[in-house]
């Protein structure tokens, strides 16, 4: 994203998040894990106000304007600001420095989810990297949490069996009959399709097999 800059009327900076707010709404997934990075021009500062946001250890001291808005932004959409919540030396929170050297800027940000936070591992800048533009490099380690359905646990709980009954002589003679006669089907086979096909069978006949079992 790029938000306008500071000079902007108050009016352009409005429209812009109501339209950012409506693409988060209503063109992405409700669950998904979203983030949100870019040029903000926004100094987030070191206010105690501001803390439970965007942490207390950003380059500047004072907020300007465009920060005010973001953390509106961010705290009714449930988002933080981890780009300044890490602890690092000014120069690795460098994102822009004017033409001069004399004015360092930290203006590009990543915002998440707040109860996705700690999936960002660590965001840093890294000033020797060549981007064709005033802005440094800045890089976000990310970390994505993968989480197993419902649906597939209780479909693999389903097919669980009752592998103690083959400690009985009568279960366990059945069973080898079973699967004896299965495999006896390949016997005769050559084409590679056809055993292909066969063995696909017979692994769907076994489990049966051992279900009536």
């Amino acid at each position: 994203m790029h938000v306008r800059n500071e000079e902007k009327g108050d009016n352009s900076k409005d429209s812009f998040y109501e339209e950012l707010k409506q693409v988060l709404e209503d063109h992405l997934p409700k669950y998904h894990m979203k983030s949100l990075l870019g040029d903000c021009n926004a100094k987030v500062g070191r206010e105690n106000i501001f803390k439970l946001t965007s942490g207390n250890v950003s380059l500047h001291q004072d907020s300007n304007d465009n920060v005010v808005r973001i953390v509106n932004f961010s705290t009714s959409k449930n988002l933080v600001v981890r780009s300044t919540m890490f602890l690092y030396s000014n120069i690795h929170k460098y994102a822009w420095t004017s033409p001069d050297g004399k004015t360092h800027n930290q203006n590009d940000h990543v915002l998440i989810e707040r109860r996705w936070h700690l999936s960002i591992l660590d965001v840093r800048s890294f000033r020797g990297a060549d981007g064709d533009t005033d802005h440094f490099l800045v890089v976000a380690e990310i970390r994505e949490r993968l989480a197993v359905s419902k649906q597939s646990v209780q479909k693999f709980d389903r097919e669980r069996f009752n592998l103690s009954k083959l400690n009985e002589l009568v279960v366990s003679k059945q069973y080898q009959i079973e699967i004896t006669n299965r495999f006896a089907a390949l016997e005769n086979l050559s084409d590679g399709k056809n055993v292909n096909r066969a063995w696909e069978s017979i692994k769907e006949n076994i489990k049966t097999s051992a279900k009536r079992v």
